[in-house]
């Protein structure tokens, strides 16, 4: 049977997958696993539980709070919040854990489960298998005055913004931003913090329907955010997802900024205020090799991870370092954050333009993104990547070819017979020629047909 569990927790398409039953059935069994941190005798476990604004996740929360009261956990109800806001209130609250319903960039019939340990964190693969063995057993079933209650948590928002207010190292006054909300969960609270913090702010994307969310707007559809922008003569814009934990830029020219040059910029901010932990950035083996160089020139080391916030996180949690990411604009600053947070990211960066006097594209030019394509092989067997002498022959012969201004990384997919070659080189032609020849060595040498 395959592994329930993902990347980031459990996704599927509501109400087919991701049944209120189920729901239910693993709010039960997280009692078990992620209740247990309570110590004091007699005390309830208490969890966090938030949602973006699809409106599936009205009957998962619904589902996933009954699990936990049934189960005697008291549950606060934070309401329509970003994931970063309910990971900083489960630290703020000392809740045992937390649960966010949201599918991030996904179109509005996908939702999500995602569960959150004590302090705001991601969990580990060994809690996560804990939980889905637990969906085997007979859950608790407390009686009388040892059941849950469900509390709605008033202040959720509030809190979240005073805190983000706090990352500020100086004010937004004088800067005109747009901001894209997707239609999401940072719809009200992003507007909020950016003007509070000083900044003229034009919003677009902050209606959401319940069935709205991403639709033709935020971080994977910025042709709104460029348009704004440029219509209203702003100095930057800034684009979150669903349930806000990303965040891409656009500059006053209307040009997009991505994750590796927002990383960039907010590594040299750091680095000048002596915050930037053994001036060291992580970063995702997916991040442009332009990022690399851009670093070691400004005499900052990028240690680099596997694909996914997730591992990007391990690694700064085990050497306590302050600031990674991931080209796709999950940003982590770990002296604010657990995760990724956009709203977080985007006052960073205009904090930044504020701080310096220069502009975004002024800022991310520090910067130069080499360029980048990708290939999917199809219909081959990933395993041999590693194991073929012919292909890794012609992976090596590639590389000296590309020298100090290249590089290749061919990845095999997760969940399909797929084998992923990116390729990096000093012009356009030069990476698609060598991409595609390693693509067809791929496809000769480990083709299952």
């Amino acid at each position: 049977m395959a592994r329930l569990f993902g990347t980031d927790g459990v996704r599927g398409k509501a109400n087919e997958l991701l049944t209120p039953e189920l729901a239910l059935k693993l709010a039960q069994a997280a009692s078990v696993v992620l209740g247990r941190s309570q110590t004091d005798e007699g005390r309830k476990p208490v969890a966090v539980v938030a949602k973006d604004p699809r409106i599936s996740g009205d009957f998962l929360s619904a589902a996933i709070e009954a699990g936990l009261a049934a189960s005697g956990v008291n549950v606060e109800d934070a309401g329509t919040l970003p994931t970063p806001a309910a990971a900083y209130l489960v630290g703020d609250l000392g809740a045992d854990f937390g649960v966010m319903i949201s599918a991030s960039h996904n179109a509005a019939p996908d939702n999500g489960i995602k569960f959150l340990a004590r302090g705001g964190k991601k969990l580990d693969d060994a809690l996560e298998d804990a939980i889905e063995a637990c969906l085997q057993m007979e859950p608790p079933r407390p009686v009388g005055a040892s059941v849950g209650r469900v509390r709605r948590f008033s202040d959720a928002e509030d809190r979240y913004i005073v805190h983000l207010l706090q990352s500020l190292p100086n004010r937004l006054d004088g800067l005109k931003i747009v901001l894209d909300c997707a239609h999401g969960a940072a719809s009200g609270c992003s507007p909020e913090v950016f003007s509070a913090a000083g900044a003229e702010v034009i919003v677009i994307g902050a209606e959401p329907d319940g069935i709205n969310i991403n639709d033709g707007y935020g971080s994977t559809h910025l042709g709104p955010l460029q348009a704004a922008v440029l219509e209203h003569g702003a100095d930057l814009g800034i684009a979150h997802d669903g349930d806000a934990d990303r965040c891409l830029a656009v500059d006053h020219e209307g040009t997009i900024v991505d994750g590796d040059q927002i990383m960039a910029i907010m590594a040299l901010a750091l680095k000048d205020r002596g915050e930037l932990k053994d001036n060291t950035l992580v970063a995702t083996v997916m991040s442009n090799l332009g990022l690399t160089l851009a670093m070691e020139a400004a005499g900052i080391t990028v240690k680099q991870t596997g694909v996914g916030d997730r591992y990007v996180l391990e690694a700064m949690r085990e050497g306590d370092y302050s600031l990674g990411g991931e080209q796709s604009g999950h940003v982590i600053f770990s002296q604010y954050a657990t995760t990724g947070d956009g709203v977080l990211t985007g006052l960073q960066i205009a904090a930044r333009i504020k701080a310096t006097g220069k502009s975004l594209k002024e800022l991310a030019s520090v910067l130069t993104v080499l360029p980048q394509v990708l290939i999917n092989v199809r219909g081959v067997d990933k395993a041999g990547v590693s194991e073929c002498e012919p292909l890794l022959n012609d992976i090596a012969q590639t590389e000296l070819r590309l020298g100090s201004t290249g590089r290749v990384l061919l990845r095999p997919s997760g969940t399909e017979p797929v084998v992923r070659v990116m390729v990096e080189a000093a012009t356009h032609e030069q990476a698609q020629t060598e991409a595609e020849a390693l693509a067809a060595s791929v496809a000769e040498h480990l083709s299952l047909n």
